[in-house]
Formats: C-alpha cells, sequence, structure tokens
C-alpha cells in the first residue's frame, strides 16, 4: 500500500507516494532522480547514504520514508546552495580530499551536519562525528583537514 508523504527536501515542498517501508535513500534515487547519495551496505555500517533530516546526519537506507512527515531533508545536491556546505566543497576541493569519491557524499553530509550544529569543532569532534564512515581509499587525513579548513573558513576554528 502506498501513502503520500510530504517533507521538505532541499529547501522545496515534496509529495511522493511510497509504500511504507520503502527506504528514504531508495525514494531519492529512484522517484526524486537525486543521485549524489549512494548505496553502499544497506545495514548502516559505511555511511555512503547520510543525508541531513531536521539537521543531523542520518543513514538514509534503512530510514522508512513514512518516518519523514514534515521533515527537512538536505542531500549533497544542496550543499552548493549552503554557506556551510559551499565552504565544505571548496575546503574537500582544497585538500582533495577522497580519491574514489564513493563515500564522499555521506562524509559531506556528516560534516555539514556537524559544522551546522558546532562552529568551532575540534579535531576530536570532527573525528566522532566522521566515525561511522568507511572510506577504503585512504583519505581519512586530508578529509580531516577539508573539514577542519571549512571550519576555519566559516569563522570557526578546528
Amino acid at each position: 500500500m502506498s501513502n503520500s508523504i510530504s517533507f521538505r527536501l532541499n529547501g522545496s515542498e515534496v509529495s511522493l507516494k511510497a509504500s511504507g517501508d520503502e527506504p528514504l535513500l531508495f525514494a531519492l534515487r529512484n522517484a526524486l532522480d537525486l543521485k549524489a547519495t549512494h548505496f553502499g551496505c544497506g545495514l548502516e555500517q559505511c555511511g555512503a547514504c547520510v543525508v541531513a533530516i531536521d539537521g543531523e546526519a542520518r543513514y538514509s537506507c534503512t530510514l522508512p520514508v513514512s518516518a519523514l512527515g514534515g521533515a527537512n531533508v538536505t542531500t549533497p545536491e544542496a550543499l552548493g546552495d549552503d554557506p556551510v556546505g559551499a565552504a565544505l566543497l571548496d575546503a574537500f576541493e582544497q585538500e582533495q580530499a577522497g580519491q574514489c569519491g564513493y563515500c564522499i557524499s555521506g562524509i559531506l553530509m556528516s560534516a555539514y551536519a556537524l559544522l551546522k550544529a558546532e562552529s568551532r569543532p575540534g579535531r576530536e569532534a570532527i573525528v566522532s562525528a566522521l566515525d561511522k564512515h568507511l572510506c577504503r581509499c585512504g583519505a581519512h587525513g586530508s578529509i580531516l583537514r577539508a573539514v577542519e579548513r571549512a571550519a576555519a573558513s566559516l569563522g570557526g576554528g578546528a
């Protein structure tokens, strides 16, 4: 059975028909044609599917669309339109933070949620916020430097 679910997505109201247990990730990629959020493991183990929901980094691979009624969802597609997201994108480019790029969208969303909540995160807070992400390329050092750079550019200091 499908239900109509309404929520804000990247600043715009959306309404879609989805079965109650359909994961947000599938709705984003298939029904809404937003491809930046990736499927990794489907078990909340890798972080590739992380998006921001009401300012909090959340796994979209297991979160049912039915849980979103009225929520504010931000995906990687909207980062360039937000000062914090733009600072992160610039810093990730400057630090060359990432190699294959598969995990970066989820990492960016966790860093985005952190910097939206805390303007001056220390290294420990950044490490903690990104701990749920699996990056097999070994880009962790440049990823941490990129988040620190973004925080500093926004007036915070990591």
